[in-house]
């Protein structure tokens, strides 16, 4: 299966019932979630079977007081039956409290087993899903999503055991002691199973309806309060437009959400009527019964008691089947992603190989990130071990999609890309990442401390390292200025510090890294003029001996690089020195001359 978009992993509804799609195959790929604790999951049978054969006990205790003990006047058989229907109520208690524990350990381990499997899976998810999947989206599915098993557990299948037991228990009871009362008390079964599956089904589609709604809810808050688009809504004084858009959703699903809870208020009060006939009709009959001498008065309370005991379950597992439905849907939701192929994996011959001092040579490589849209073609070039290519060209170009493909980032279509004449598919991922150091244009920190920013690159570092790398970076003084020093917190994203000093920090971290390759992908673009000339000079040290490719708009930046190369609709169409491209007379001349012709306007 390949990755989606927004609409990827919708549920598939008919148009009479709202229930996914449910296979032999997908429940037993949900079973063997809860194989590693069947041990656990038979002890809360167990303990649900016990449960409900205690509960039938204070009924027929009562029936005995009633029966025996009180027209006795027996005090002490009083006292017994009173003390027995007490323990059984403590015991059924304490019974309770270790079935709600294995469920919440049963739950709680499916729910942190499929974390890890989920996180661990989306590590392997090539860039292109991260860029067209729903912002939210993952998260969506890392959390709610698969936090609502612990549901699915307690709900459906506790509910289900536990419904069943007292169904049984409880007619086998019925029937010993009278088996034409217990046919009478089952006669209005069918009257409310058929009434419970509509209103199940009712209030299902309205809970899809209501999702849906939350969904859209929760889009506008992650896409209006995010950093990025708190502050885009507020440049652009859209606080009044966002806000009534929140308001139109939120009424909507507020109104679904009355509806489904008055939906289900009308049914219970037509139920209630419904399940109050048996009783009357045991009254009835039983009544004429005691008048005949063929039944106490104990047992008729008794069996009214137990009576209710045997509707509650019928009727909540004739909505068993909606309770499957959301637990299966919900489960679809999850494997939808699971089912999503990494794409970019080791190949099976794939081994730890080195890229010091060796050529990283493109050749004749195709790239697109849609069909017939392509963003490369034909690329060819060689990158010589220990020296500084550099990329130029129009925003677009695709100047950034040739540095992806080097760590693999995309999978490149056709052609191959060599490092030492190995191709890169023959590098493990680990290997081949471990030895490039990229710095972005769109620098990205954690919000944490400088230090750990820093230390991201190499956990091992020592103090003096990062020093060192701050030093060549030329942040280690405002680092120093800081009231914190490097424990300074930097905030989401960065947001505490500037766009020049995010970039110097980046830099360091990839010094820091140390590795043979180093892509810059215009690792300039948002620092000072001052800044700018003592990183190139730190730049021209720090890179010798190793594989450097740079993008630049800034062409100050690449006059000394040993092979420049020119980008224009994913193609490169001129290659060579500063000099031998200035004479050349082609792109290369005429985006210098216009980017210093502006300079020296400006001045």
């Amino acid at each position: 299966m390949g990755f989606g978009g927004p609409g990827h992993g919708k549920l598939k509804f008919d148009d009479d019932e709202a229930k996914p799609d449910i296979s032999k195959a997908l429940l037993l790929r949900i079973v063997k979630y809860f194989l590693p604790y069947w041990k656990q999951t038979l002890l809360v049978m167990i303990v649900l079977c016990i449960s409900a054969v205690l509960g039938l006990l204070p009924p027929i205790l009562i029936q005995h007081i009633i029966d025996r003990a009180l027209p006795d006047k027996n005090l002490q058989l009083l006292v017994l039956l009173v003390l027995a229907s007490l323990g059984t109520t403590v015991v059924s208690g304490l019974l309770g409290v270790v079935q709600n524990y294995l469920n919440s350990f049963i739950s709680q381990n499916i729910v942190h087993d499929m974390k890890n499997q989920m996180y661990r899976h989306l590590q392997g998810m090539p860039l292109q899903f991260f860029s067209g999947v729903k912002q939210g989206e993952v998260i969506t599915r890392m959390t709610s999503d698969i936090a609502g098993i612990q549901g699915v557990f307690n709900s459906t299948i506790v509910n289900f055991a536990s419904n069943l037991f007292i169904l049984t228990t409880t007619a086998v009871t019925l029937f010993i002691m009278n088996w034409k009362l217990a046919l009478l008390g089952i006669v209005v079964v069918p009257l409310f199973i058929m009434p419970t599956r509509k209103m199940g089904n009712v209030r299902w589609k309205l809970a899809k309806e209501t999702q849906e709604k939350i969904s859209e809810q929760n889009q506008i808050i992650q896409e209006t309060l995010s950093l990025s688009g708190y502050m885009l809504m507020k440049l652009f004084t859209k606080e009044d437009t966002e806000l009534t858009n929140f308001r139109t959703v939120n009424a909507q699903a507020t109104r679904l959400q009355i509806r489904e809870s008055m939906a289900g208020r009308w049914f219970m009060l037509v139920l209630t009527t419904f399940t109050s006939i048996g009783p009357m009709l045991i009254y009835l009959y039983g009544g004429y019964l005691f008048i005949q001498g063929e039944l106490t008065v104990g047992a008729i309370i008794t069996f009214v008691a137990l009576l209710g005991r045997l509707y509650g379950p019928v009727m909540q597992m004739t909505n068993l089947y909606v309770d499957v439905n959301r637990s299966v849907a919900l489960f679809e939701r999850i494997f939808d992603y699971f089912d999503m192929d990494p794409l970019i994996v080791d190949s099976p011959l794939a081994l730890p190989s080195s890229a010091e001092g060796q050529d990283i040579v493109f050749e004749n490589v195709n790239f697109a990130y849609q069909p017939d849209k392509p963003a490369l073609q034909g690329i060819s070039f060689t990158a010589a071990a220990g020296s500084l290519t550099a990329l130029v060209g129009p925003s677009g170009a695709g100047k950034t999609t040739i540095t992806s493909l080097i760590p693999r980032l995309y999978e490149l279509d056709s052609g191959v890309i060599r490092i030492g004449g190995k191709d890169i598919r023959e590098f493990t991922l680990h290997s081949l990442r471990s030895q490039i150091g990229l710095v972005t244009q769109d620098t990205y920190l954690f919000n944490g401390t400088i230090k750990e920013n820093l230390l991201y690159a190499s956990a091992g570092a020592t103090e003096a390292e990062m020093i060192a790398a701050c030093e060549a970076a030329y942040i280690h003084d405002f680092i120093m200025k800081l009231p914190e020093g490097y424990s300074t917190v930097v905030g989401n994203r960065g947001i505490k510090l500037s766009g020049g000093e995010k970039q110097r920090i980046s830099i360091a971290r990839v010094l820091l890294k140390n590795p043979p390759v180093i892509i810059m992908d215009e690792a300039t673009s948002s620092l000072d003029t001052v800044s700018e000339f003592y990183i190139q000079q730190a730049m021209h040290q720090l890179l010798l001996g190793k594989t450097s490719i740079v993008i630049a708009h800034r062409l100050s930046t690449i006059m000394a690089a040993d092979t420049i190369l020119v980008v224009q609709d994913g193609a490169i169409v001129e290659s060579g020195q500063h000099d031998s491209l200035l004479a050349d007379n082609g792109m290369y001349r005429d985006l210098y001359n216009k980017q210093f012709q502006e300079k020296a306007s400006a001045t």
